[in-house]
């Protein structure tokens, strides 16, 4: 590397081989919370050293070092570990760290940098992340953390929330796992598929965020997005025979690859009536379909995200709105309703009605979800029925279902949609 302060490598190794660095010395250790503080001690020396000193020639084996030493310095204040401390000591030579030379390791011993099982400890700490013990809002605190490597402060950013508050809950959610003795390891084959849901779920929640942010000035959050991406693809390179693994990074892709045509040149939203689709990014639909082939190959059927990915490729495969299989969106969002029934599927089962057989027939759909007071604090619901009352020219209602969804919506960019339809109305 021939950056001049180091820095710049400490966040480009750290990006990388964070989840790496902290599932091998969770492994190395068989302490989750220790794994993670061990790995950030890491840095926090890489910070100090690298600027001082020039990158080293193995910058994760440096940081993989500096974290052994570190785990050996904690067992060394934990008296009942004395023997473990002796055996890990006895492993590891003097001088290493400071040069980047990588760790002598004793015959026999176990290697800390294995690239045989480095796949397995990323998985494993994924799957720990997400355990069921804790709470979503802490689980995706907790990926960010240790599997995307983001600070605190980032992910405070990220959901707009104090610094503070994210620390506090990836502390409690550390304290969690280990009052709940879970283990670092990926489960047995019997729980994994059970577990393997929460996982899926806190990537596409990632995703989402990125996607449309819920709040805040920008819609997209690219970095989030591609965060999320990036943990899909290596679920799905760790586990290549789940469906709904490939089924979600299908629907990713797939989503993404609209992201090039979601902003104008002002950074304002551009519904998808008015997308210029020659800037859909074909490089993404095709891995996305490519994914979406593979989930259909395993022959065990398409799951939840594996029928929005096949919406998205619906959408991705068109010339236009109009030339739009709105009849096969239906069927898919009829199958989606039955495998993961939620207000805000059948909303959008609404909206391909209306497409396929008009608003009317659309509306009636909504009409239901609004007398059983679904999605109350979401500007979704208003915002829909305002569309489509505003193509059946019931415009006086439209106008009070756009002026509930403005008041509802926290995200800028598509408040401003919102209000343009407002104004629109009000010439006619």
């Amino acid at each position: 590397m021939t950056d001049p302060t180091g820095r710049d490598a400490v966040a480009a190794v750290w990006r990388i081989e964070s989840a790496r660095i902290v599932g091998a010395l969770a492994r190395y250790t068989g302490d989750f919370a220790l794994a993670e503080d061990l790995a950030q001690e890491a840095l926090a020396e890489a910070l100090v050293a690298w600027p001082r000193e020039g990158v080293p020639r193995n910058p994760a084996g440096w940081l993989l070092t500096v974290g052994r030493r570190r785990a050996i310095d904690a067992f060394r204040r934990r008296a009942v570990r004395d023997d473990r401390y002796r055996a890990l000591a006895h492993e590891l030579g003097e001088g290493t760290a400071a040069t980047g030379a990588p760790p002598a390791e004793s015959a026999g011993a176990e290697p800390l940098w294995d690239p045989d099982r480095i796949d397995d400890d990323v998985l494993a700490l994924m799957f720990v992340a997400c355990h069921p013990v804790l709470s979503r809002p802490a689980r995706v605190a907790l990926t960010l953390r240790v599997v995307g490597g983001l600070s605190s402060d980032e992910i405070a950013r990220v959901f707009l929330e104090p610094t503070a508050t994210v620390q506090a809950r990836i502390t409690r959610a550390k304290k969690t796992l280990a009052a709940a003795r879970v283990p670092f390891a990926i489960p047995p084959a019997d729980e994994r598929l059970g577990r393997l849901s929460a996982v899926l779920n806190v990537v596409y929640v990632i995703f989402t965020e990125g996607s449309s942010a819920s709040a805040g000035p920008e819609l997209i959050r690219l970095d989030l997005a591609a965060e999320a991406l990036r943990l899909a693809r290596v679920l799905a390179r760790l586990m290549p025979g789940e469906p709904e693994v490939h089924g979600l990074l299908a629907l990713l892709e797939l989503t993404a690859a609209r992201f090039p045509a979601r902003l104008d040149a002002s950074g304002r939203p551009v519904l998808l009536e008015q997308q210029n689709r020659m800037r859909w990014d074909r490089a993404a639909i095709g891995r996305g379909r490519a994914a979406l082939e593979q989930a259909a190959r395993l022959g065990r059927g398409l799951g939840a995200y594996g029928l929005q990915a096949a919406i998205a490729e619906c959408h991705a495969v068109a010339a236009s709105v109009e030339a739009t299989d709105w009849d096969r969106i239906v069927l898919l969002y009829e199958a989606l309703g039955r495998l993961a029934p939620s207000p805000v599927v059948e909303l959008n089962r609404a909206v391909a009605v209306s497409m396929a057989q008009g608003p009317a027939a659309g509306l009636s759909i909504v009409d239901e979800l609004k007398s059983a007071a679904a999605l109350p604090n979401s500007a979704l619901l208003p915002t829909v029925r305002g569309e489509l009352l505003t193509r059946l020219g019931r415009v006086g209602e439209a106008r009070d279902e756009f002026d509930t969804a403005i008041a509802l919506c926290h995200n800028a960019g598509e408040r401003s949609v919102l209000e343009g339809k407002r104004r629109a109305l009000e010439q006619d």
